[in-house]
């Protein structure tokens, strides 16, 4: 699978680091960061993630070939 954020969008809300906490986080500028590539064990979660994202700035599709 393959994440995608639009930095540009996020308005670090956060929900995303409470749903899926071993993906995605915030430095300590309070910026958000994620591993684009995480296994298939986190998928439920980084699909969570994704629908609780308030202003839809992440997005998740299979992992290219």
């Amino acid at each position: 699978m393959k994440i995608v954020v639009d930095m540009n969008l996020c308005e670090s809300h956060g929900q995303c680091v409470f749903a899926a906490p071993g993906v995605f986080s915030f430095d300590d500028e309070d910026t958000l960061v994620y591993e684009p590539n995480p296994d298939d064990a986190s998928r439920e979660a980084v699909g969570r993630a994704a629908a609780l994202c308030p202003v839809r700035a992440i997005t998740v599709s299979p992992a290219a070939p």
